[in-house]
């Protein structure tokens, strides 16, 4: 099978690769669509500690079942599926406490094994979810970031007319803000230096744009909850300024792992401010899936590239560059057999 491949930081190729086997509880999906993430950046830079190389990327993504493992008799061949990557050990300390994003041996397809910007990906198959016939393949590899989302909301905890602000509008910071404005905020404000972005988050709740952070937190008076969705250390920096007291600040983008930021703890004690970190996705899949089913949370607008496995390189350039929102990888295996051959 065609898949793209980063052989080792900052090197990457398209090529063929063996179809993968599915072994006892596993299941061999057929790649419909793919995302690329922030987080998929930091990997191909070689910033992101768990992944080895070679490694083929891809943790965002939806397609069809094609082949059933040993074991595997609640899924059918011919499913449509969107998939969680989350891969945790169930045996530490923080799996037994209900904590598996915070696992010891931490993993995820994509991340730490071979993921999913390629025609086939094996994954067990207690990660798939039924993917509802409305829903396309494109719609479903939106449901892993938005899960990330939901857990984000699930640690800031938004109260009605609480002040927001997001920082960053790419796909992380437009789900999580069209989230807080569900939640019944007064208002929320999304800033991005990419002012393409704005009208969109606009579009999908945000009661104020902005390219200028500094300018709108002193407009602002300071925000109840502050989001942090770019990964860039200096806008967190900047951001800070923002949570008045009594707030919370959130970091869910995620920045290089030696970044530093300066806070002053005089100023967290006196202010009693809250300081969280929201880490990928826990009991929230389902959740997030459930949203775009019904459509509470909009996610059409945010799909603006897809690409076929060949263009993955220009497409994480495009990532780089902060082009369009959502980057996919939707393979064309028209050619391809019906399962793994």
């Amino acid at each position: 099978m065609r898949a793209a491949v980063i052989d080792k930081p900052n090197e990457i190729h398209v090529g063929i690769v063996p179809d993968p086997e599915p072994r006892p509880g596993e299941v061999v999906v057929q790649v419909g669509a793919c995302g690329i993430c922030g987080s998929d950046l930091n990997i191909a830079a070689g910033l992101f500690p768990p992944t080895p190389f070679p490694i083929v990327p891809g943790h965002e993504f939806a397609g069809q079942i094609v082949a059933l493992g040993a074991e595997v008799d609640w899924l059918s061949v011919g499913e449509r599926v969107a998939v969680d990557p989350s891969l945790y050990c169930g045996h530490c300390e923080w799996c037994r406490i209900g904590r598996g994003n915070l696992c010891d041996n931490w993993g995820a397809i994509g991340d730490t094994v071979d993921g999913a910007c390629a025609e086939y990906v094996s994954v067990p198959a207690v990660n798939c979810y039924r993917l509802p016939d409305h829903l396309t393949y494109q719609q479903g590899a939106l449901v892993e970031p938005l899960s990330c989302a939901v857990h984000a909301l699930d640690i800031l905890r938004p109260r009605v007319a609480e002040r927001a602000l997001v920082v960053g509008a790419g796909t992380m910071g437009l789900l999580t803000a069209q989230l807080i404005a569900l939640s019944g905020t007064a208002s929320v404000t999304v800033v991005d230096r990419n002012s393409s972005r704005l009208p969109l988050a606009a579009e999908l709740g945000a009661h104020v744009v902005d390219t200028d952070l500094a300018g709108a937190i002193a407009q602002s008076g300071g925000y109840d909850m502050v989001v942090d969705a770019s990964g860039a250390p200096g806008a967190m920096q900047a951001a800070m300024d923002g949570v008045r007291k009594g707030g919370r600040f959130m970091v869910v983008g995620v920045a290089p792992p030696e970044a530093t930021l300066s806070v002053s703890p005089f100023r967290i004690y006196n202010q009693e401010l809250t300081i969280l970190g929201s880490m990928a996705v826990l009991n929230s899949y389902s959740r997030a899936l459930e949203l775009l089913a019904e459509g509470t949370v909009y996610a059409d607008p945010l799909l603006t590239h897809s690409v076929s496995i060949d263009g993955y390189p220009d497409a994480l350039e495009t990532v780089r560059r902060g082009e369009g929102v959502k980057v996919q990888i939707v393979p064309d295996a028209r050619d391809r057999p019906e399962s793994p051959s």
